[in-house]
């Protein structure tokens, strides 16, 4: 029986029966050799696909753009799934930039974020990396530059063939729920918590940028929780120029190629991790401000009732980063 892949609804499914399903898998995906950050040798369809459920992203170390931000919402994700990470789900990233992102350099990637088990980068030959591209996907003809490579990240199964493309502005939880739900066999939500992860979103936006921070900003930032990726920005909009700050949101790429002074301490100062661009205009990030600004105070105003004092924002350096300490 004849077997092929295609594009379905955003998921690359493989139509026919299982054994059928499974020679053609083997065809059909590239087994070229990848390293991993420990300088190890995977195969791409033995080692890292066969069998597997998967989360696959393309990245590179020194990318400014969207790679920092999707990182940080896997990050996430790996978080959520617990022990699942590295046993029933298995997330990789793929350098697009293979010349110089070598073991060395994705390993210093992977301590800047924190990356816990189950997790592995992966570098090779260029050529094998955009063959791997192509078959799922994930290549944009006409790249020019690394910027250009497509931001999208899979989530698939390659021995059911579903494959699901997503985008780091997802809701974390939603993409446990896909990963641990329906990407699987059976089902495994019930193990990881009491928690509805299939009940998100939980509840609309109600304040102008409310949604914008929720699913552009969240995995970097809190307002008044502690450091997370980034700096906590409690206080943040009242005390930076407004005009400053909104070019900050919409252009941070740019800023730190300029070496304005404040973007470079900021990103000295969080672990050389940079700002991504999150192409906003300027009506979105003039709604962000506002929100910072109206949740700021809201946090606030808890904290001087609760006797809190808050810690490690970008104003009020803790000792510890984490959560606002109880005043003595």
């Amino acid at each position: 029986m004849f077997v092929t892949p295609f594009l379905l609804g955003g998921a690359l499914l493989l139509m026919g029966s299982s054994n059928a399903a499974a020679s053609m898998n083997a065809k059909y995906y590239p087994n070229v050799p990848l390293i991993n950050q420990d300088g190890q040798t995977l195969r791409f369809y033995d080692d890292v696909i066969k069998g597997k459920v998967v989360t696959i992203n393309f990245m590179y170390a020194n990318c400014g753009d969207s790679c920092p931000l999707e990182t940080a919402k896997l990050l996430e994700v790996q978080k959520m799934l617990g022990e699942h990470a590295g046993k029933n789900v298995h997330m990789y990233s793929i350098t697009v930039d293979p010349d110089r992102d070598t073991p060395e350099v994705l390993e210093a990637y992977m301590e800047k974020f924190n990356v816990g088990p189950g997790w592995q980068f992966l570098t090779g030959k260029k050529e094998d990396i955009d063959l791997i591209r192509k078959k799922l996907g994930m290549y944009l003809e006409g790249e020019n530059e690394l910027k250009d490579h497509a931001i999208s990240f899979l989530i698939g199964n390659e021995v059911t063939g579903r494959w699901v493309k997503r985008t780091p502005f997802d809701v974390p939880e939603a993409l446990v729920s896909l990963l641990l739900g329906r990407m699987q066999t059976r089902s495994l939500l019930s193990t990881i918590s009491s928690r509805d992860y299939a009940s998100v979103p939980k509840k609309a936006a109600s304040r102008p940028g409310e949604d914008l921070f929720i699913t552009r900003c969240t995995v970097c930032h809190t307002i008044g929780g502690g450091r997370k990726v980034g700096p906590d920005l409690l206080g943040m909009a009242e005390n930076l120029d407004r005009n400053w700050l909104i070019r900050w949101l919409m252009e941070p790429d740019v800023m730190l190629k300029e070496k304005d002074p404040l973007a470079t301490a900021l990103f000295e100062q969080y672990n050389q991790v940079p700002m991504p661009n999150l192409r906003l205009s300027e009506k979105d990030a003039i709604d962000l401000i506002s929100f910072m600004l109206v949740e700021s105070k809201r946090r606030m105003e808890e904290m001087t009732v609760r006797n809190v004092t808050p810690q490690d924002n970008f104003f009020n350096q803790g000792s510890d980063p984490g959560e606002p300490q109880e005043s003595q």
